[in-house]
């Protein structure tokens, strides 16, 4: 009678974050709490199209966000912390998923034709590529570590100075063209892990999912492509 009273008692956090379920739902959820993020930071960057005043401009409104009720880059850290911890939870679930997968199937499978999509397949290249990604971003636009011709205060010149060089296009584009397949699938997934529904919705969700990842990658890619043709100078 007590172990049938035990069985009964709700998961506990840590149940489910040893299960796969609950790990895939961690991973659902912070998945789209980037993604709300990463639709918000294009709309931001195509800001870029209306002139250095009207971006910098922006970028201002950004280090003060909050104000008065919030100091000067508060609202800034709350959302890059709140990021980090999104981050780095994808990150953890993804790893210990792929390792009980692994573990689940030592041997390999014995027919050689592929059995998923091409982004299915990438998903875990293209998260260490975003992953090294995002430290080579912080690094190039946030701190200015690796923008040769940087000028703290101006990020318009900022960005033109990135994309003015042949390395900061190759990094960028590739990244994002990483980033589309990932949002791709990624969206899919977590669809599939939240709970999709019917059948209509499930095709719904597909054209979504397809719609959102071309729109966020030719948004972020026609930012470097804009410096290179001089349509942005």
């Amino acid at each position: 009678m007590a172990l049938a009273t035990r069985d009964r008692r709700p998961p506990t956090v840590r149940t489910l974050w040893d299960s796969s379920v609950g790990k895939k739902t961690v991973m659902a959820v912070t998945g789209l709490i980037m993604l709300g993020y990463l639709v918000a930071h294009m709309a931001g960057n195509l800001k870029i199209f209306f002139g250095a005043d009207e971006f910098n401009g922006y970028a201002h409104w950004l280090r003060h966000l909050g104000a008065p009720v919030l100091h000067s880059h508060w609202a800034l850290w709350i959302v890059r912390v709140g990021l980090v911890v999104s981050v780095v939870l994808h990150g953890v679930c993804a790893f210990q998923l792929s390792r009980r997968d692994i573990k689940a199937r030592p041997v390999r499978y014995a027919h050689t034709k592929a059995r998923t999509s091409y982004a299915t397949r990438t998903m875990r290249w293209g998260g260490v590529i975003l992953a090294l990604f995002v430290v080579w971003h912080l690094l190039d636009l946030t701190t200015l570590t690796v923008n040769e011709n940087a000028q703290a205060g101006h990020p318009y010149e900022n960005v033109v100075a990135t994309f003015s060089t042949w390395y900061g296009n190759v990094v960028y584009i590739v990244a994002m063209l990483a980033l589309g397949l990932h949002i791709r699938h990624g969206f899919w997934s977590a669809a599939q892990t939240l709970g999709v529904g019917s059948a209509a919705r499930a095709r719904l969700l597909k054209g979504a999912a397809n719609l959102l990842a071309a729109g966020l990658t030719i948004g972020f890619i026609s930012v470097p492509v804009a410096v290179m043709t001089g349509v942005v100078n």
